[in-house]
């Protein structure tokens, strides 16, 4: 209700003062309106207000997840795998599609995120772990005592990402959920 009587207060300030009119304009556009007649030659000029920029609408935005899944969606058809029901197809069907969706997924995760391992050891060969080590990097297991550096074998070389290039969406904020359109062929 305080906005509503607001508005009547400003329609009726700017229908019947002239000052009130130009603070409004001035708020309004970034220009200054003169409130009296035009100066008579040799008095300046009011002066005008510089235009404030106009902030730039927003764009409409999507998750990071949203936009990997229609990434992984797009070029490995990866959700489309995941939702099938599987119970009708041979193992020898599964596994060839997997075989597709599988290399398809890999260039994804390479391309955007350049996937490489923590540790280039191979699984099974004895490592070192460092004093000092970072606990997102190693995950130590097993009988874990004393002080590092521990040795111990790599069951995991683990997984880093060199880079995170996701693409921009582009899309409308409607949109913004959708992992894949509706495909529609018309006749």
């Amino acid at each position: 209700m305080g906005r509503i009587l607001l508005a009547f207060r400003v329609f009726f300030g700017v229908l019947f003062n002239r000052e009130t009119a130009s603070r409004v304009t001035r708020s309004l556009t970034g220009i200054d309106v003169p409130t009296a007649p035009t100066p008579a030659p040799g008095v300046p000029a009011p002066t005008r207000v510089e235009e404030r920029p106009r902030p730039e609408p927003r764009r409409p935005t999507q998750s990071e997840a949203i936009t990997l899944l229609a990434t992984l969606q797009r070029e490995a058809r990866l959700v489309d795998f995941l939702k099938e029901d599987l119970s009708g197809y041979s193992d020898e069907q599964v596994g060839a599609a997997v075989r597709a969706i599988h290399q398809d997924a890999g260039k994804v995760l390479d391309r955007l995120f350049g996937i490489t391992a923590v540790v280039t050891e191979s699984e099974g060969a004895p490592v070192e772990v460092p004093a000092g080590f970072d606990s997102a990097r190693y995950r130590l297991t097993g009988k874990v005592a004393g002080e590092a550096p521990f040795k111990g074998t790599l069951q995991h070389h683990g997984w880093e990402a060199t880079r995170c290039e996701l693409p921009q969406f582009t899309g409308a904020e409607s949109g913004a959920k959708t992992i894949a359109p509706a495909e529609v062929e018309v006749r």
